[in-house]
């Protein structure tokens, strides 16, 4: 009998293996099909079908204990994700998905301190024990960053904190010595008997979760993309944490994947964006806070009948979406302009900046939401060098992302940053609610150029007005 139930035992173990490889196939297929916008729907499928795999999969093992009673959270946090996904708006996508992370990060704080006290005076090898502590205490430390730093990018991207970069002198010095004190800590917490290393477990966390909040206060709102990126890279590399000191497999490799891709991404956001990839991680170390010069000059505006001549007169329009069109939910009637417009035989494309929008392609998810083909959707490398030949750019609530002042001005906080270059065209239209600042907190040479005209309202109200214009 014994013999029998062991060997149940190890087909149930193979079983879940088998699974476990599954699921980490299906996580590859998503990350590789949320790469473009054709597969993306298919890369969200995969990704659904893995976690329902992976979750089933660790039921199977037969070692989780009040299956019952995790059935139930999961279906009551099922409910809470669908009505959250159904409500949330676009716009708000950045900030909602910087929360998920805090999640993340708490997590792991909570099942780092539930392994220590649980299972920690189990252990009796020395050596086995020191690599669980060292685990603990990473994975806890990693989620400390995670946790605080994901609320107050949550608190940037709402406005309820301010955007500007949160500098003071001595700030690099201070986090060194932090930094130093957590690795001797983290020493002493691993050559503790017992449960004597408590009182060092919970000063490391306390120093975590002040790095958390220095680290994000430190970037100002024109990197805060980068910052969603890297708070994605830690909240994996937590959950491969979490994998470690649970033992499970899955969780380790889904974490590595989740860390290397926002790892990845954000270096990539880096080289895009001129920023230096260690002084974001670290805060902004080294970095002075920049607050651009005063421009000279004078703004005008037009009204919708003088900008609906000015499209008429234009034979190429390229259209360069931004925040204020997510906010406007506007990108519908820029779908119906586009239509009216290539009717007419106009050439019509769209010049997408890597991080409008606060996101990585959250421009690009508002146009294909609203059917624009794919096909015009061009990114910025790709649009910048037709903008000399373009009669006209249309700017609909972008704002940082076709600034001059970062080419020209280097006392300004963007200055290094790649922008599409709209005012290389021959005419510039900028649509805006009024001549409020950007996420960076800075004025734009742009609206001052003599070939830009401004055009205030509502975005969706002007569009429509266009719309039935051109029509």
């Amino acid at each position: 009998m014994t013999t029998l139930l062991n060997i149940q035992i190890e087909q149930i173990a193979n079983i879940q293996i088998a699974a476990y490889i599954f699921a980490s196939i299906l996580f590859i297929l998503s990350l590789s099909g949320l790469s473009s916008q054709e597969t993306a729907k298919k890369g969200v499928i995969y990704g659904v079908i893995g976690m329902l795999i992976a979750i089933s999969s660790a039921f199977l093992g037969g070692t989780i204990n009040g299956i019952p009673f995790i059935i139930i959270a999961i279906v009551i946090a099922s409910i809470i994700g669908i009505i959250v996904a159904r409500k949330v708006e676009m716009t708000a996508m950045p900030q909602l998905i910087a929360l998920l992370h805090s999640f993340v990060g708490l997590a792991a704080i909570l099942v780092g301190f539930s392994s220590y006290f649980d299972t920690g005076a189990e252990i009796h090898d020395a050596a086995e024990k020191s690599i669980h502590l060292v685990e603990i205490f990473i994975g806890i430390f990693i989620g400390g960053i995670t946790f605080t730093g994901s609320i107050i990018a949550w608190g940037k991207l709402t406005e309820k904190i301010g955007s500007k970069p949160f500098i003071f002198k001595g700030k690099d010095m201070l986090n060194i010595v932090l930094l130093l004190a957590s690795i001797v800590l983290c020493v002493l917490f691993v050559g503790s008997e017992g449960m004597d290393g408590k009182l060092y477990l919970f000063i490391a966390t306390a120093i975590a979760l002040f790095f958390g909040v220095m680290m994000v206060m430190a970037i100002g709102g024109a990197d805060m993309p980068v910052v969603i990126s890297m708070l994605n890279s830690t909240s994996g590399w937590t959950a491969s944490a979490l994998g470690f000191m649970l033992g499970n497999n899955l969780l380790i490799i889904t974490g590595a994947l989740v860390g290397s891709s926002g790892a990845i991404l954000s270096i990539i956001m880096c080289n895009a964006m001129n920023r230096s990839f260690f002084s974001v991680i670290t805060g902004g170390f080294g970095l002075e806070v920049k607050t651009g010069k005063k421009i000279e000059g004078k703004v005008t505006s037009i009204t919708a009948e003088e900008a609906i001549e000015l499209l008429k007169d234009s034979q190429s329009v390229i259209i360069v979406p931004g925040y204020g069109m997510a906010v406007a939910k506007a990108q519908y009637p820029v779908f119906e302009l586009v239509e009216k417009l290539r009717k007419k035989g106009k050439l019509v494309r769209f010049g997408i900046h890597p991080v409008a929008g606060r996101l990585p392609g959250h421009m690009n998810v508002l146009l294909a939401e609203a059917n624009v083909p794919y096909d015009i959707v061009l990114e910025m490398d790709e649009i910048n060098p037709d903008l000399p030949e373009t009669d006209l750019v249309l700017v609909i609530g972008a704002n940082d992302t076709v600034s001059p002042g970062a080419q020209d001005d280097p006392s300004s906080p963007i200055y290094g940053m790649p922008v599409i270059e709209a005012w290389k065209a021959a005419k510039v239209i900028v649509m805006k609610r009024s001549m409020a600042v950007g996420y960076a907190g800075v004025d734009n040479p742009l609206f001052y150029k003599d070939n830009t005209e401004m055009l205030y309202g509502d975005a969706k109200a002007t569009l429509n007005k266009l719309v039935a214009g051109i029509e």
